[in-house]
């Protein structure tokens, strides 16, 4: 009960919070927008923005650890916060900073939607889809396209996480087995579920046989 309680206490925070934002961004006042997400920030985390953007993602992960048990509904709360300050900078024109939050935002997205997030809360996948969208243009951390590896497979959006595979490949990330590991998982699919996941069972077996391939090829 404690815990509904925080989460819609939250969410209608972060409701005002986006409105009252989108209006002062309207108006051009940026600083004061910022601020809007600080206090939130404070309030519900008691984390400040210069805090929160001076921790590793892996360090505010753990930080959502309570007794080994990760408090994922947070997380992805900080989560959507990163976002919105990402898109204050953005109406700011200062676009790496955007970048900066958008990137840390979609990794902690990501962590959360695999470990137990309530996926319905703050509308997380279609937030996760707007953030790869604004960083489509950019290659991901390996550590946050191992994730979005996961999710694309969770999700049955296989070409996807095929994809994935291959840009951690050429990133140089040690994928042999995994990448083994995903056309087995992919195999046990029925072809109806590959087909609509956009990789159709021979498409995946021809995939199994390259993937084989290549791989060996790089050990000789």
């Amino acid at each position: 009960m404690f815990r509904r309680d925080y989460i819609v206490r939250m969410i209608e925070d972060m409701t005002a919070m986006v409105a009252k934002v989108l209006t002062l961004k309207q108006d051009k006042k940026t600083t004061e927008a910022l601020w809007e997400v600080d206090e939130l920030l404070i309030k519900h985390f008691r984390l400040n923005s210069l805090l929160l953007n001076s921790l590793s993602v892996e360090d505010i992960i753990d930080m959502f650890r309570l007794g080994g048990v990760l408090e994922s509904d947070k997380l992805q709360g900080v989560a959507r916060l990163l976002k919105e300050e990402g898109g204050i900078y953005s109406a700011k024109g200062d676009q790496d900073q955007a970048l900066f939050r958008a990137m840390r935002s979609l990794h902690l997205f990501l962590y959360a939607y695999l470990h137990g997030a309530d996926r319905e809360m703050l509308n997380m996948t279609e937030e996760i889809g707007e953030l790869l969208e604004e960083v489509k243009p950019y290659r991901l951390p390996a550590k946050t396209e191992r994730l979005l590896l996961a999710y694309m497979e969770a999700m049955g959006r296989y070409a996807k996480a095929e994809d994935s595979l291959y840009r951690l490949w050429e990133q140089g990330e040690d994928v042999e087995a995994e990448g083994a590991e995903l056309y087995e998982r992919l195999l046990q699919q029925t072809p109806e579920s590959l087909a609509q996941g956009g990789l159709p069972l021979d498409e995946v077996e021809q995939g199994q046989r390259e993937w084989s391939k290549l791989t060996q090829n790089a050990i000789i």
